[in-house]
């Protein structure tokens, strides 16, 4: 259990295996009350969850799972992320290093093993055994700035998860399957899916449990001025 927010992202991580074991309906309402507090623009919290457990969670499960096998993946509402081979650098390789490390390196699956990696990527559509799956939708209306409210509101829900004693796991695969996902849960005409969010105890048995990614350091991505002269004094 996390006690400060420092802890909380550093206990974060993408959970892929859980337990079974239910979480409470308060808990996960208490999850998403705290989540609620994030920013959002002109506070127009433009976010909607739809929160599955039990048989409503099978049956979406089992739909999802039967829509992936026999490929009848949709097309996407709206674009946020490239398609698989339009990632440019230096993204391109960070997320080929990242299935490396998933695949390979922890699943001890090489790429010539098609069905293992597929029989890994359908534990997306039961929502890797946790017993509470959620749906996050925004509204299209103010499109462009939702998406961003949507990441705060997902980041805070992460985090008031860990505060919980609780993993997730940020599911952008169920985006493939959109239509599926609006049969088994009330999503209003004018949202679009963001993404699924695993929710529950981490198995911390599992081979996964152990697996981490890496983050760039912050010399990376991160630029200090520290004059009014900002294109020629730079402190690294």
């Amino acid at each position: 259990m996390s006690t400060t927010v420092e802890e909380a992202l550093l206990g974060r991580r993408s959970c892929r295996a859980f337990r079974p074991d239910p979480v409470p309906r308060a808990q996960v309402e208490r999850i998403l009350d705290l989540a609620a507090r994030s920013a959002s623009n002109s506070n127009s919290q433009p976010w909607q969850v739809h929160v599955l457990t039990g048989a409503a969670k099978r049956a979406l499960s089992a739909d999802l799972l039967c829509a992936y096998d026999e490929g009848r993946r949709a097309a996407g509402e709206f674009a946020y992320q490239p398609g698989a081979d339009q990632w440019l650098e230096p993204f391109r390789t960070r997320r080929r290093r990242f299935g490396e490390g998933l695949y390979r390196d922890a699943l001890g699956l090489g790429p010539e093993d098609t069905e293992g990696r597929r029989d890994h990527h359908r534990r997306n559509y039961e929502f890797f055994g946790a017993p509470v799956g959620m749906i996050l939708t925004v509204s299209k209306l103010p499109l462009q700035g939702a998406l961003v409210d949507a990441g705060l509101f997902l980041q805070a829900l992460m985090l008031a998860a860990r505060g919980a004693g609780l993993h997730t796991c940020a599911q952008a695969s169920l985006l493939d399957f959109h239509p599926v996902l609006r049969r088994h849960v009330r999503i209003p005409d004018d949202h679009v899916v963001v993404c699924g969010i695993a929710l529950g105890y981490a198995d911390e048995e599992h081979r996964l449990s152990t697996h981490r990614t890496t983050r760039e350091p912050v010399s990376a991505f991160a630029t200090f001025y520290d004059s009014a002269d900002t294109k020629t004094r730079v402190t690294a």
